[in-house]
């Protein structure tokens, strides 16, 4: 399959899956058929919107350089952040969030498996440096089969919530830490040995860009979601 339209389907897959989980969500938590209908668009809405804008950034070269600070990371990466931040701690304490299966939360986070399995393909086209991919110190394939192990531990009720939190702040760091190895790769190439940007630029491009734009953010809102959720369920 051509490499673009590879990251361009897995990134339409996990949106069809966060509007699955949103609607049945909805739909459980807001029984006025109205309300629930109005949340729905704005759910998918905010989603597509959220791609158009990916796509114009992306176009329109506004983060096409390595200059610093990385314009990616301002444009893209930053606004979901404080969106996951500010939107979740809004929302802690509503019905809609212990409405989601707990599983369903963890089971999304084995998208990642994909991703690495791009990731190992960008480097034999030359889009990524192989240091933040698997072939480097980039481990989130093995975090992303953890997923399946934990998503079947949490869908039978088996062993303790607090183990399944530590496993969320688990995910959390190894995403910092293939954030620390992308920036490293472009301003600080000396770590792996090199004295030239180690990440080329076609990694900013679209539908590439779409990893740090989208992705990552999902699965860093997914993490901090569960752990609300589960803290929940605590004694």
């Amino acid at each position: 399959m051509n490499l673009k339209i590879a990251y361009i389907s897995l990134t339409l897959f996990t949106i069809i899956i966060l509007i699955i989980i949103g609607i049945k969500t909805i739909d459980k938590t807001f029984p006025d058929k109205a309300v629930a209908k109005k949340k729905k668009g704005i759910l998918i809405f905010g989603l597509v919107i959220w791609q158009v804008y990916i796509f114009l950034v992306e176009k329109a070269g506004f983060i096409n350089n390595f200059d610093f600070p990385p314009r990616f990371a301002i444009l893209l990466i930053f606004p979901l952040f404080i969106f996951t931040g500010v939107f979740l701690f809004r929302n802690r304490n509503n019905k809609w969030i212990t409405n989601i299966p707990e599983h369903w939360l963890i089971f999304y986070q084995s998208f990642r498996i994909l991703i690495e399995s791009l990731f190992i393909a960008s480097v034999a086209q030359g889009i990524l440096n192989k240091e933040v991919t698997f072939e480097g110190y980039n481990y989130d394939m093995v975090f992303g089969w953890t997923a399946l192990i934990f998503g079947f531990l949490a869908y039978k009720k088996i062993g303790s919530t607090k183990l399944i939190i530590a496993w969320n702040y688990l995910g959390l760091m190894v995403l910092a830490s293939i954030i620390f190895l992308f920036i490293s790769s472009i301003f600080n190439p000396q770590l792996f040995g090199s004295e030239v940007i180690l990440l080329p630029k076609e990694a900013v491009t679209y539908p590439y860009v779409l990893v740090a734009g989208f992705l990552m953010p999902s699965a860093v809102f997914m993490h901090v979601l569960s752990i609300i959720q589960l803290s929940k369920n605590i004694d």
